[in-house]
C-alpha cells in the first residue's frame, strides 16, 4: 500500500497527506548513448517524485547527449560513470547492494548485445552482473535496427534470463522514418517500475467504476459546448487502481490520453451518454468515482446541419439542464460507494459540503478550477477531501500521478465491500 509521511500542517491549518508511492525503495537508473537519453530525465523525476531514491549510471557515449549534472542536480547523488575511478568504492558492487531494481532506459542496441553477452567493458555491463534485485531495460533504436535478428536474438536471450524488456513503441523516429523503435512513454516505464516494485495489492476486492473527461453537447454538427477538462486525474486514477489490484472500467469523454493497460474503456461523447454508460456498468461496481467535469447545460434544439452565419439572426441560444449523473445513480445504489469531484471556483468547502449531502456522497473531492491553481489540463493539483464522519482533509499540491494514490487510501476509511488493508489515512 502507499505509505505517507507523516502528517504535517500547512499555513490553513489543514492536514496534508503526502503520498509516496515508491517511498524507500532504491533504483538504479543506467542511461546510455541514445538520442532518446534525455527522456531519461523525465522518468528520474517520476521516480523521485513518487519518494524512490535514485542512483544514475551513465555510460560515456551517453554522456555525448545530455550532461551528467542534470541527473546529479535531479537525483541529488553523484553520477557514476566510470568503472576505475573512485575503486576504493567498487561500485560495480556498492550501488546495487542495496537496489531494488536496475532500469536501463534508454538500452542501445550496443548495450542490448552487451548485457546479453555479459560483457563488462563498462561500469553498466559490470553492475548488471552483480545484481541480485528485478532487471528492466527499454530499448531505444531504428526500426529496422529492432526488427534486426540479432536484436531479436538479444531480446530473447535477456527475456530467458529474467530481465523485463519494455519493447519500444511504433512512432516517428530519430532518422526520420516510421516504425517500432521509438523509447517508451515515460508514464508507461514509470507504471511498469510501480508494478515490478510491488505496491501492495490493497485494491484487489475492488471493482471500480470511473468516469473522466469533459462531456461535448451539439450545437450543430461541427460545434458543441464543452470544457477544459483533460481527464488526466481520472486516467490516473486509473492507473494507480489497476496497479494496487483492482478492475477498472473506465468511461471517458473526449479526451487526448491513451487507454492505461488493464483498463476496460468506454467512449462517450455527451452527458446523456455517459449517464448511460455509466448505469450500465453501475450495478457491477463496488466503488463510482466520478472525476469527469460533466457540462450542466446542453443545447435544447440542435441542428442537423451547420449553422451558417449568414443565416443566423441573432436568436438567443437556449439551453437545457443535462441529466443529473450522480443524483440518478444514488438512487439507484445498492451496495456501491459513491465519490464525486466538484470544480470550483470560489468557496470550496462551502459548495463542496452542500454537494456532498445533496448528492448522497461517501467522499467528495474538491478542487479549483481557473487562475493559477486550475485543475484543468494541469498534471499537478491539490484538493481538498471532504467526508460524512470527518473534518476536511487537504493534500497539498502534487503531480496526479501521486495524487491518484494518496485519494484511493481513502477508500479504506470508508465503509463498503473493501475489507483487506488498514488505512494509513492521519483525520
Amino acid at each position: 500500500m502507499v505509505s505517507l509521511r507523516p502528517a504535517q500542517t500547512n499555513k490553513a491549518g489543514k492536514i496534508a497527506v503526502q503520498p509516496l508511492s515508491l517511498s524507500g525503495k532504491c533504483i538504479v537508473l543506467g542511461v546510455t548513448g541514445s538520442i532518446a537519453a534525455y527522456k531519461a530525465v523525465t522518468v528520474l523525476r517520476l521516480l523521485v517524485q513518487a519518494g524512490a531514491q535514485v542512483h544514475v549510471v551513465m555510460t560515456e557515449s551517453a554522456s555525448r547527449f545530455i550532461t551528467p549534472q542534470t541527473f546529479e542536480v535531479l537525483s541529488g547523488h553523484p553520477v557514476a560513470q566510470d568503472l576505475f575511478e573512485g575503486h576504493q568504492d567498487m561500485k560495480h558492487l556498492s550501488l546495487t547492494e542495496h537496489a531494488d531494481l536496475l532500469l536501463v532506459a534508454p538500452c542501445t542496441a550496443n548495450s542490448l548485445a552487451k548485457l546479453s553477452l555479459g560483457l563488462a567493458d563498462n561500469l553498466l555491463g559490470t553492475l548488471a552482473l552483480t545484481i541480485q534485485c528485478p532487471f528492466m531495460i527499454c530499448p531505444a533504436m531504428d526500426g529496422e535496427m529492432w526488427e534486426h535478428a540479432t536484436v531479436q536474438n538479444h531480446v530473447a536471450v535477456l527475456t530467458d534470463r529474467g530481465v523485463i524488456v519494455i519493447e519500444p513503441e511504433i512512432g516517428a523516429l530519430a532518422s526520420g522514418q516510421w516504425g517500432r523503435g521509438r523509447f517508451p512513454e515515460e508514464s508507461t516505464i514509470f507504471d511498469e517500475v510501480v508494478k515490478v516494485l510491488g505496491i501492495q495489492q490493497d485494491l484487489n476486492q475492488e471493482r471500480l467504476l470511473l468516469s473522466a473527461g469533459p462531456t461535448r453537447e451539439p450545437l450543430d454538427p461541427v460545434r458543441f459546448i464543452s470544457n477544459g477538462s483533460s481527464g488526466k486525474m481520472g486516467f490516473a486514477l486509473a492507473e494507480a487502481a489497476v496497479a494496487r489490484g483492482a478492475e477498472v472500467v473506465l468511461v471517458s469523454g473526449p479526451t487526448q490520453l491513451k487507454a492505461p493497460r488493464g483498463v476496460s474503456l468506454v467512449s462517450v461523447q455527451t452527458a446523456e451518454e455517459m449517464l448511460q454508460a455509466l448505469t450500465v456498468h453501475f450495478p457491477w461496481a463496488t466503488t463510482l468515482m466520478m472525476t469527469a467535469a460533466i457540462g450542466d447545460f446542453r443545447p435544447k434544439f440542435p441542428l442537423s446541419q451547420k449553422l451558417k452565419k449568414s443565416h443566423w439572426d441573432g436568436e438567443a441560444l437556449v439551453l437545457e439542464r443535462t441529466p443529473d449523473i450522480l443524483l440518478a445513480l444514488s438512487a439507484q445504489r445498492t451496495h456501491q460507494r459513491m465519490i464525486g469531484f466538484a470544480a470550483e471556483t470560489d468557496h470550496l468547502l462551502e459548495h463542496g459540503q452542500i454537494k456532498l449531502t445533496e448528492k448522497h456522497l461517501d467522499m467528495l473531492v474538491v478542487n479549483q478550477v481557473g487562475g493559477e491553481k486550475s485543475a484543468f489540463d494541469n498534471d499537478t493539483n491539490e484538493v481538498y477531501v471532504l467526508t460524512k464522519h470527518a473534518p476536511p482533509q487537504f493534500i497539498p499540491r502534487q503531480t496526479k500521478r501521486t495524487l491518484a494514490h494518496a485519494l484511493l487510501d481513502y477508500l479504506h476509511t470508508l465503509s463498503g465491500p473493501l475489507k483487506t488493508a488498514t488505512s494509513t489515512i492521519i483525520s
